[in-house]
């Protein structure tokens, strides 16, 4: 990808801010073995907030949560100010993932998903659109084969390009820079917080813990399906979030 210079972390919302994301008394369980146990978050728009923990903390079950992928056991999740459970679809079409699974069709070539896609969302000139997302990520010599032909970076840096085709106002991101070289990841982090300069709101698991230091304005800890840390990035040490991961 084209070489990009750092960007400084953007700057910490102001103190007065709509909310994007509430959680309340958060419980999830699956097959009887509790995952989240009385989660409570606030998070108000344009905050950038990565989400660290431990293996088996709770950290992508909470995301899967927020973008409605399944339901909880018990609690609740606003959106938008708005109860999760109402009307989901309208909200999911203000929401952009970036899962584990690329949720691209191998079969298709990038543009056509990425058109497909994009029509999906209601995105106007859904092709034009696929095309600039393409070069935004240096896809478009690609543009026209298969996704099964493509190397892990790739596809991880087109299903980033799925994610964002919508301008959703809410980016959930599970391990976004995994198999990216440094200067996808570069790119990466620019783009996140292009994002968050422009007023949009960023969730990020993450197990880089300098990396989430550097970048994020919040880290959030999780241990055993609590919180075990909730502070901004720049009142934390980087001792103190491993020692939270760790449980030490």
């Amino acid at each position: 990808m084209t070489a990009v210079a750092t960007q400084a972390r953007p700057s910490a919302p102001p103190a007065a801010r709509a909310t994007a994301v509430t959680v309340r008394a958060l419980v999830k369980t699956i097959d009887d073995r509790p995952v989240l146990r009385g989660i409570d978050l606030s998070i108000g728009a344009g905050e950038y907030v990565a989400i660290l923990g431990a293996n088996g903390a709770g950290k992508s079950t909470l995301l899967k949560l927020l973008a409605m992928l399944t339901a909880p056991s018990g609690g609740q999740i606003l959106l938008f100010d708005k109860p999760a459970r109402k009307d989901p679809a309208a909200l999911r079409r203000r929401i952009g993932l970036i899962d584990h699974q690329s949720l691209l069709y191998r079969d298709l070539t990038a543009l056509e998903n990425l058109t497909f896609f994009a029509a999906l969302y209601g995105v106007s000139e859904p092709r034009r659109r696929a095309a600039a997302s393409l070069e935004r990520f240096d896809l478009l010599a690609r543009a026209n084969d298969p996704v099964k032909a493509f190397s892990r970076g790739m596809v991880q840096r087109l299903a980033i390009a799925r994610a964002l085709l919508h301008e959703p106002e809410l980016l959930l991101a599970d391990e976004p820079f995994t198999g990216l070289d440094a200067t996808s990841v570069a790119l990466l982090e620019r783009t996140f917080g292009e994002l968050v300069a422009d007023g949009k709101t960023l969730i990020m698991v993450n197990h880089d813990v300098p990396q989430t230091l550097r970048i994020a304005r919040r880290v959030i800890v999780l241990r055993d399906g609590r919180v075990a840390l909730d502070r901004p990035t720049d009142e934390t040490g980087l001792a103190e979030v491993l020692a939270k991961v760790s449980g030490t």
